[in-house]
């Protein structure tokens, strides 16, 4: 493979995965005002195509169009670069995360634009950096409440980073690596059984992963940084229109990677739970495998973004686009 066509070929696949990523932030919104409003007895986003599938799209075009209000007082450069850092780094973080097996004789790596031999430590760092996002928000706003509700979402998301880490340390412990897909081809032996949460004996680590993921994402009760009754709206108090959109999108996309990060080091990734399907990659087409990889891993990132979304009592998109 010459130059060019790695790069063409590099560029084909962010373009996919950014693609994937943004729509399933979208969709991400839908499911939660789906079922909070189930929750509230009533039937959520129903109107804007069939089920209300086509809500994300005007939603997005409503906050392209909306008017985008600066006030006068804020620091510009920052004030407008946070945002950007906010979604940059949680979209970052999906470059390293395998979607599937490598396919074919020549184990052609269709479903990662990176393969990394310290994976999960980028991960940590690029969504690490998020945090700077929140707090330049906060500062460059010159309010009060903007600033609080920066030092608070500030102060959680440090401290809890410490118990996400730490959580990791057996699943690395047990791999030798810090390889995303070697993590997961050592849980790909018998299933289930020897994925890191049974056969690893993982839980206590996954629990307190799952906490932290909770305080990391702002997800209740974890959502005091943007406590409406005494903060007016936290960081974003003085963002409109895209900029306040796109912390959101960020939010939610950091939900998406903690789904990815808990299936891949403890739900065996891509690998099935029935311990027959995993040698199927020797001897199947690549088509096979590659629906077969990407079923699997889309399936759990799916029911642990559910799980998420229904531990949340609001729905912050819903104002945006009211």
């Amino acid at each position: 493979m010459t130059i060019l066509e790695f790069f063409l070929w590099s560029l084909v696949k962010v373009a996919v995965v950014t693609v994937a990523m943004l729509m399933g932030v979208a969709y991400t919104v839908l499911l939660e005002r789906k079922l909070v409003g189930r929750i509230q007895n009533r039937w959520g986003p129903s109107r804007v195509g069939p089920f209300g599938l086509l809500q994300p799209l005007v939603d997005g075009a409503k906050s392209f169009l909306k008017e985008d209000l600066i006030p006068t007082a804020v620091y510009r450069p920052i004030y407008i670069l946070a945002p950007i850092l906010s979604l940059g780094c949680a979209l970052l973080s999906i470059a390293v995360i395998p979607f599937g097996a490598p396919i074919g004789p020549h184990h052609l790596d269709l479903f990662e634009i990176s393969n990394v031999n310290i994976g999960l430590l980028v991960i940590l760092g690029v969504t690490s950096m998020g945090v700077y996002g929140i707090a330049l928000a906060g500062w460059s706003s010159n309010n009060k409440y903007s600033l609080l509700g920066s030092l608070r979402s500030s102060a959680q998301l440090i401290s809890y980073e410490l118990a996400l880490g730490l959580s990791l340390v057996g699943v690395v412990l047990r791999a030798g690596s810090l390889n995303l897909r070697v993590i997961v081809e050592q849980q790909a032996t018998l299933g289930a059984v020897t994925w890191n949460i049974f056969g690893g004996f993982q839980f206590v680590a996954f629990f307190i992963y799952l906490m932290a993921a909770f305080a990391e994402t702002n997800r209740s009760p974890f959502d005091l940084p943007e406590a409406e009754s005494e903060l007016t709206g936290g960081y974003h108090t003085e963002y409109s229109s895209m900029k306040f959109a796109m912390f959101f999108m960020a939010e939610y996309a950091n939900m998406i990677n903690v789904g990815c990060v808990a299936t891949l080091l403890f739900f065996g990734g891509w690998t099935s739970p029935v311990p027959n399907w995993n040698w199927l990659p020797t001897i199947a087409n690549p088509f096979l495998v590659a629906v077969l990889s990407i079923f699997w891993f889309v399936s759990k990132v799916f029911l642990f973004s559910v799980s998420m979304s229904g531990c949340g009592e609001r729905c912050p998109v819903s104002a945006m686009t009211s």
